[in-house]
């Protein structure tokens, strides 16, 4: 990569963005080419303070992995907050990128953007062919917009504005909050509170049926700048008009069952397992299809047992701080 290249990552504070940082200087970019900003700092919320720091700072490319995020309870509780600041932050980070003259930008999505019974694996052209799973439905018509900013950028000003969509994320730099998080911080911090006060059993949200994908989120920053990366003609060969976005997953999915089983292991619990079917299960699959990235010749690389513990480790970290 140019050294005359000026690199916004926002969200940099976040699991993703962090590890895109990361990413990007493990890759040789220089830390004086990579621009951040804390929320206290900028809030992405506030058009005029956004349009303000792209006018100072002047990137040349963005990743914008900033994003307000939850599991199913915090998707239930506050779906006016998921739907606004998500709107919002990308709204005015596409836009502020366009008018400081930003070609190349990433958006981040999520895997929640396809109808909750899209056909197995999900390819990019379930988009809009189904109602969306309701616990995180603004959530998700918040991503979808983000891929449409982009699209529409790109069709109307000739921008190189690109999105990718990856499946359910883990790894160092989680939310590991009791009820807040996703299911593999959430499901560590239980286990491992289960293993400190020797409880005999721990009872787990839905019938443990669904199956989920897990990608190890170094594996997306590294997906993240490869994408961006590749060439127009390169890129284009593998998206369409109106249909712009690109999968990342690992390519295997386990039950919610099976992975209780697997973070039980890799914490140490011995204890029961058990599963409180009054409690909602979620869309009953998600498994990307992610063939289109697959045939540039890129594939995740840390498997799942590997990442819990890389994960378990920040965990305990923190826990200890």
């Amino acid at each position: 990569m140019s050294q005359s290249e000026k690199i916004y990552v926002a969200g940099h504070r976040g699991m993703v963005g962090s590890a895109i940082v990361r990413t990007l200087l493990d890759q040789g970019v220089l830390p004086g080419q990579i621009v951040t900003r804390t929320h206290a700092e900028l809030d992405l919320i506030d058009q005029r303070a956004v349009d303000a720091f792209f006018a100072e700072e002047k990137p040349t490319q963005v990743y914008l992995a900033a994003a307000k995020v939850g599991g199913i309870h915090a998707n239930n509780t506050y779906p006016a907050d998921f739907i606004y600041q998500n709107l919002m932050l990308q709204a005015n980070v596409i836009h502020a990128a366009h008018v400081h003259g930003v070609q190349k930008l990433l958006f981040l999505g999520s895997s929640c953007i396809y109808p909750k019974l899209a056909p197995q694996p999900m390819a990019e052209d379930a988009l809009l062919t189904g109602k969306l799973e309701p616990t995180n439905e603004p959530y998700a018509v918040a991503k979808i917009a983000g891929i449409k900013l982009c699209e529409s950028y790109s069709r109307q000003y000739g921008r190189d504005y690109r999105s990718v969509m990856p499946t359910n994320l883990y790894g160092p730099g989680d939310n590991y909050h009791p009820e807040n998080s996703h299911v593999i911080p959430a499901l560590l911090r239980r286990f491992h509170e289960a293993k400190e006060k020797g409880l005999p059993e721990v009872a787990i949200w839905g019938t443990g049926t669904p199956r989920r994908e897990f990608l190890y989120v170094d594996d997306m920053a590294a997906a993240s700048v490869f994408v961006m990366n590749l060439s127009s003609p390169v890129y284009e060969a593998q998206v369409q008009p109106q249909l712009s976005h690109i999968n990342v997953g690992y390519g295997e999915d386990v039950t919610i069952a099976e992975l209780a089983q697997t973070v039980a292991e890799v914490v140490g619990y011995s204890g029961r397992i058990t599963f409180d079917s009054s409690k909602p299960d979620g869309a009953p699959r998600k498994l990307m299809d992610s063939g289109r990235l697959n045939a540039l010749e890129w594939k995740a690389k840390v498997g799942l047992a590997q990442g819990l513990r890389v994960a378990y480790q920040d965990l305990q970290g923190g826990l200890s701080a």
